[in-house]
């Protein structure tokens, strides 16, 4: 499955979790989600974490409230994600929740106390848990903080890749080279496809943007407030100093992507060289005129008041849930307008539904017209595609150490053809696993 990623790797004399997700698809929190874990959570040492989107931290607080109380670690800026990303969490579960007359997932204090366990950690730095454990932290290259997470125990050495990132990124570093793993795990959300590159990427967005101001229309971009968000930023702001940018405003309309932002100018040392150089520029890359940042519900109300082509950046990056419901209830019917997809597209959820051409779509028990057009941007996305996934396990494997790979989130067709393209290159056992399958690394 592609989200609710939730690994459990037991050493004999440790449990260890890697990532503790929530299911996404049709809903914000899918029923799996209520289901009690495979484990018992009391059982769990260490809760180790790639990074801090939903689908793989969106289940710590029911974590908790199941009796989990061993110790969380992941890097700083994950951390700080993780306390400014959780509450909205929280938020969109009990609206969720209250919608469909059940109880939310966990409550706040579930929340706050989870929270407490979390320490924070530098990458390439060795963390022994016990005598035969150790664990390092590598770059991801995915959002702020991601990380690639190395196990080593009894000589033998595990490698989840979490979420690969897109290089080059604009704001981060490619992701790191594991020296020399017995198993990897690698994911596969575009595991059968290969994205536009960059400069392709700033021309589609150039055009979608030029069409749709001519039209007179409003673009919707639904933006996940992590990375996506901050990326779009960056890029914009360099239109607009090229002076490529039309003179329309643009809202960022998320309150989480807003304090998100202010956690990455926070850890503005693990960006790039390049955007580095721009900072110390004097380029603030998250802010340039035009730009208006809608924090409270008034003043995203406000935003329809104006007329005229406008830019709107909104979450959820899925449209299920969020401010973006309430801008493409008013737009998706309305021709001269457009939609912008930026990222993965979960089956099942809203923002699938419209990519994938349905003309009438349900928003709080509406039937809404889509008229409006309708792009994407594969080359936004902030996974790996194929190729690059490919490449990057062939440098993993260049001492050809490697036993098995598991490729995992992903759906099973990109799951499979990931599989079969890099078994076929690398000659390497490669297992699409099942939800609950188990497996001794030998």
């Amino acid at each position: 499955m592609v989200t609710g990623a939730n690994y459990l790797l037991d050493t004999g004399n440790l449990k260890i979790l890697v990532d503790c997700g929530l299911f996404q698809g049709s809903k914000f929190a899918e029923f799996l989600n209520y289901e009690g874990f495979p484990y018992n959570p009391s059982d769990i040492d260490y809760l180790l974490l790639t990074h801090s989107h939903a689908d793989h931290i969106g289940r710590i607080p029911k974590l908790y409230k199941d009796g989990f109380r061993g110790k969380i670690i992941a890097t700083h800026p994950t951390v700080a994600l993780i306390k400014a990303a959780l509450p909205n969490t929280l938020a969109l579960l009990m609206e969720e929740a209250k919608r469909d007359g059940h109880e939310p997932l966990f409550r706040e204090d579930h929340l706050i106390n989870a929270v407490l366990l979390a320490e924070g950690a530098n990458y390439h730095k060795e963390i022994r848990l016990d005598q035969e454990t150790v664990i390092k932290f590598l770059d991801a290259g995915h959002i702020l903080g991601s990380s690639i997470i190395e196990i080593t125990c009894n000589s033998k050495k595990v490698c989840f890749s979490g979420d690969l990132g897109n290089p080059p990124n604009p704001l981060l570093h490619d992701p790191d080279i594991p020296e020399n793993p017995d198993y990897l795990i690698v994911e596969s959300t575009y595991g059968s496809k290969i994205h536009e590159d960059k400069q392709e990427r700033k021309n589609i967005l150039e055009k979608v943007i030029d069409e749709t101001v001519a039209k007179g229309g409003t673009l919707l971009i639904p933006s996940f407030a992590i990375e996506r968000t901050q990326e779009l930023l960056y890029e914009l702001n360099e239109m607009f100093s090229k002076k490529s940018l039309p003179d329309i405003p643009l809202f960022l309309d998320s309150p989480l992507a807003i304090e998100i932002t202010k956690v990455y100018k926070n850890h503005a040392e693990y960006y790039n060289e390049e955007a580095l150089r721009l900072i110390n520029s004097g380029d603030d890359i998250f802010d340039f005129p035009n730009l208006v940042f809608t924090k409270i519900a008034d003043e995203s109300k406000q935003i329809n008041t104006i007329r005229g082509p406008k830019i709107i950046i909104a979450g959820s990056g899925m449209s299920n849930g969020g401010r973006i419901l309430h801008h493409e209830l008013r737009y998706l019917p309305d021709s001269n307008s457009a939609i912008l997809f930026v990222g993965y597209q979960s089956e099942g959820s809203l923002g699938r539904r419209i990519l994938n051409g349905d003309k009438k779509v349900s928003i709080f028990g509406k039937k809404i017209p889509v008229n409006c057009k309708v792009f994407s941007i594969g080359g936004y996305s902030g996974h790996a595609d194929q190729k690059f996934i490919l490449e990057w396990v062939k440098k993993i494997n260049r001492n050809q150490k490697l036993k098995k790979i598991f490729i995992v989130q992903g759906e099973i067709d990109s799951a499979e053809i990931l599989g079969k393209v890099i078994k076929k290159e690398l000659n390497i056992e490669t297992i699409v696993p099942g939800q609950g399958d188990k497996f001794t690394l030998e």
